[in-house]
């Protein structure tokens, strides 16, 4: 039977989380799920310059200052903020493109960008990521090697800060065992795919049908 191949809209997701929750890793295993190109994730933008290995489109897009200063101006972010010296920010044309062609667009962004993302489009959904526990957290902050044990203090109070912001999402996710914590998550983005607006033009001609 067919089915109608209207361009419809992709959905927004915002996904939060502490550092050494596991967020990263869960977006990675998801889009290599779905390698059908149906989910991506947002390139954002900055003005730092580029680490070695990084290519300008795929890890970021890279910016002058001047050039950011000036699509803040114009309203081009959907959320941006200054960390240190340099700006960050998340393009509003380059994630209503991909929503348009009908994408699903996870944007990796702190509970402040999230604020910023819902004034612009408010339908989107928000998922925050905790650790089972501060222990398990502080334990897998130190496996990275990467950090001193001041650093390592720092992290977890910050963590601890941004995880009181975690009732202002739609979804919370306790990232206990990876693989449950994965299922969860990849049934988030398909049940917001079934919603009843995106399913009408999707499967317009076939409802035309089946209504007579």
């Amino acid at each position: 039977m067919a089915t109608s191949m209207a361009t419809h809209s992709g959905n927004l997701f915002i996904i939060a989380a502490p550092s050494g929750a596991g967020k990263s890793s869960l977006i990675k295993a998801l889009l290599e799920k779905h390698s059908d190109r149906s989910m991506q994730v947002s390139v954002s933008s900055t003005t730092r310059a580029p680490r070695p290995g990084e290519e300008n489109g795929v890890h970021y897009h890279f910016l002058t200052v001047p050039e950011f200063e000036q699509r803040i101006d114009r309203g081009e972010f959907y959320e941006w903020a200054r960390v240190f010296d340099n700006y960050y920010g998340t393009s509003r044309k380059v994630v209503e493109q991909s929503l348009a062609a009908g994408i699903d667009v996870f944007l990796d962004i702190d509970w402040q960008g999230a604020q910023q993302v819902r004034e612009h489009h408010p339908q989107t959904r928000s998922v925050f990521i905790v650790p089972p526990s501060l222990e398990i957290l502080e334990q897998r902050l130190r496996q990275r090697g990467q950090d001193s044990d001041e650093v390592i203090a720092k992290r977890m109070a910050k963590a601890q800060a941004e995880m009181s912001h975690y009732h202002e999402f739609d979804y919370l996710l306790v990232n206990d065992d990876f693989d449950d914590t994965l299922t969860q998550l990849e049934h988030i983005v398909m049940a917001q795919r079934c919603r009843m607006p995106l399913q009408q033009v999707r499967y317009g001609e076939t409802l035309k049908e089946l209504l007579g």
